[in-house]
């Protein structure tokens, strides 16, 4: 059995640890894992088998009519089994071996003997295999599949299915040795962790070929141009990632993957550039990214509209894993902000408190009160609106599953001189030769006190990174010979903030936000003064914000039969108001409301 986490490079500045030997105790996240372990994953599988998303395997021979779901259902499947993967070896996790050995027997029996797996295609009365390529997701799906076989040969869980894996994989190589992409990435990352666990060679070539044939306008155009699938620009030339925001983060990672495993410095370095520009200028205050609804893309430089946000769940789980990427190969602690910021802001956001509702879309400025979805209904509609208990694409849920259920290894890296904190949580930790206990009531309290347990006698680097947001706080000097009951301590200024959006955002200039830590706060309608709306307060900058309220005016609008005026402000008269905030993560988990984190600044 394969020991180690989804991300395993050969080579690069800090290594990942098994999620084996990080144990969260906890804190913000150990409840969500627990309800991520039980509630989300068998949420999940009811759904899948309500839709017949699991029984399309068992339909061997069948055609379109009998099979349901959209043409990338399989990969919620696969997705599904990663999750229950990790969780099984999770310290305090549910062991879910039964059900792993089952839907192992299931995908094993619908595989080709050629090694296709696709229950869309190819059977009688289906299109073809590989008829199209830019939406038939045939490949993104079997990059999934991969990833559940890798996960399968690490936590020596799901017998049977890495042999399932390599099947596919090499029908893969075979038949896309000079010509072809996905209109979808996710083979490419697959194939080099598939690489990764066999050592098998071709694998790793597969994926360089496939990042190396992107953007050469090889796929058959779209209305949504070439962009949309990455295939506009080659991968090293680019300057900032765009078109579909999922499908730019997912090649991201797989390039970087890639590079690492090659020696490809200069694929490193363009992937780094982009996401810096992309942190830079199509970002979110959240993290979140992608701020088109038609097709689910980034905009254009600071074109990010909060109430337009699309900032969709899965573009945030893909995120975090390219960050996690950059940050083992380049050694560069300040990807650890940025994974920081999308966990509290959009991962935590997303799923509802019982593990069994989610959003889709992740919006900054909810205009109009949310409508209560019930509990048995699938969701057709993504972008805006409540957590739904299903959608009719429903990538997300799976996708937080599979994170949250491996999320110990995201916190802390290693290397030969010792170990990397880059994530706060009460939690045990064993690597670089060490044992540590961190106790902490991050990100609502900025106290970090990590405790020797156990330590070689030889001089040990211990590292906690410092988050940008922390300016004037400097990292402790803590390389030394560990003696167990030592202590480093880190004081982190996690008090209310004020936060302004550069002035080149058209949607946002003129307003602030409020920041605690790395969790971004909102004003949510159902805590208001009654009479109070959202669209009529505006904040005054001038004083300190509070923990849970800001000092505001409510200004009251002028009624007109013409939206615009010579006046400046246009509105009659304004009484002052207490303005109370909440953690954006918490919003929407007590009922119908509306919610804004973006708030007008009050004119003098």
């Amino acid at each position: 059995m394969a020991s180690g986490g989804p991300v395993v490079p050969s080579r690069g500045a800090l290594r990942p640890v098994d999620p084996r030997r990080v144990q969260i105790t906890g804190g913000f996240w150990a409840q969500r894992q627990a309800v991520n372990g039980t509630a989300t994953i068998e949420h999940c599988r009811t759904w899948l088998d309500r839709l017949g998303w699991t029984g399309n395997f068992a339909t061997t021979g069948a055609g379109t009519a009998r099979r349901r779901g959209r043409e990338f259902s399989d990969s919620e499947v696969y997705k599904h089994v990663e999750a229950m993967c990790w969780e099984s070896v999770r310290p305090g996790g549910t062991d879910y071996a039964a059900r792993l050995d089952e839907l192992t027997a299931m995908i094993a029996g619908a595989q080709a003997a050629d090694g296709y797996l696709h229950t869309a295609f190819g059977r009688p009365g289906q299109p073809a295999r590989y008829s199209d390529l830019n939406f038939g997701h045939e490949l993104y799906c079997a990059g999934h599949l991969i990833q559940a076989g890798v996960a399968a040969a690490r936590t020596g869980r799901a017998a049977g299915l890495l042999e399932v894996a390599r099947g596919a994989a090499d029908h893969v190589c075979d038949t896309f040795t000079d010509a072809g992409l996905c209109g979808h990435p996710e083979i490419e990352t697959a194939l080099v962790e598939l690489f990764r666990v066999t050592g098998e060679q071709r694998y790793l070539d597969q994926a360089a070929r496939f990042v190396a044939r992107r953007g050469h306008r090889s796929l058959p155009e779209h209305e949504f141009g070439w962009r949309y699938f990455q295939d506009a620009v080659p991968v090293r030339d680019g300057e900032v990632f765009a078109g579909h925001a999922v499908r730019a983060l997912y090649l991201a990672a797989g390039a970087v993957d890639v590079a690492v495993e090659t020696g490809d410095d200069a694929l490193l370095a363009g992937v780094a550039r982009q996401f810096d520009r992309t942190l830079a200028r199509r970002t979110y205050v959240t993290g979140g990214m992608g701020s088109r609804h038609l097709d689910e893309s980034f905009g254009d430089d600071f074109v990010l509209p909060p109430d337009r946000a699309y900032s969709e769940t899965c573009a945030g789980v893909a995120t975090v894993m390219l960050a996690h990427r950059l940050l083992l190969a380049t050694g560069d602690l300040r990807y650890g902000d940025i994974a920081d910021r999308v966990l509290h802001n959009v991962v935590a956001t997303a799923v509802a408190d019982d593990g069994q509702a989610f959003f889709y879309a992740n919006t900054l400025h909810q205009r109009t009160v949310t409508e209560a979805v019930p509990a048995d209904r699938e969701q057709l509609r993504f972008g805006g609106g409540p957590r739904a208990p299903w959608f009719e694409v429903s990538c997300c849920l799976n996708n937080v599953a599979r994170l949250l259920a491996s999320l110990g290894t995201y916190l802390v890296t290693e290397d030969d001189g010792g170990m990397q904190l880059h994530h706060y949580a009460p939690m045990t930790v064993e690597a670089a030769g060490m044992r540590l206990r961190v106790d902490t009531g991050y990100p609502d309290d900025g106290g970090v006190v990590v405790t020797v347990e156990e330590a070689p006698d030889a001089p040990r680097t211990l590292t906690l990174r410092v988050p940008g947001w922390a300016r004037d706080v400097a990292a402790p000097p803590v390389p030394k010979v560990y003696r167990p009951g030592d202590q480093v301590r880190l004081d982190l200024p996690v008090k209310p903030r004020w936060t302004f959006p550069d002035p080149r955002i058209d949607a946002t200039r003129g307003c602030a936000a409020v920041e605690a830590g790395p969790v971004v706060m909102c004003a949510e309608s159902i805590d208001q003064e009654d009479g109070v709306t959202l669209d009529d307060i505006q904040v005054d900058t001038s004083v300190a914000p509070q923990a849970t309220a800001v000092k505001g005016r409510l200004v009251q609008p002028v009624e007109r039969d013409w939206p615009y005026t010579g006046l400046v402000d246009g509105r009659e008269s304004s009484n002052p108001i207490v303005v109370t905030l909440v953690p954006y993560h918490r919003w929407a988990r007590r009922g119908p409301s509306a919610m804004r984190i973006w708030l007008p600044i009050a004119t003098p």
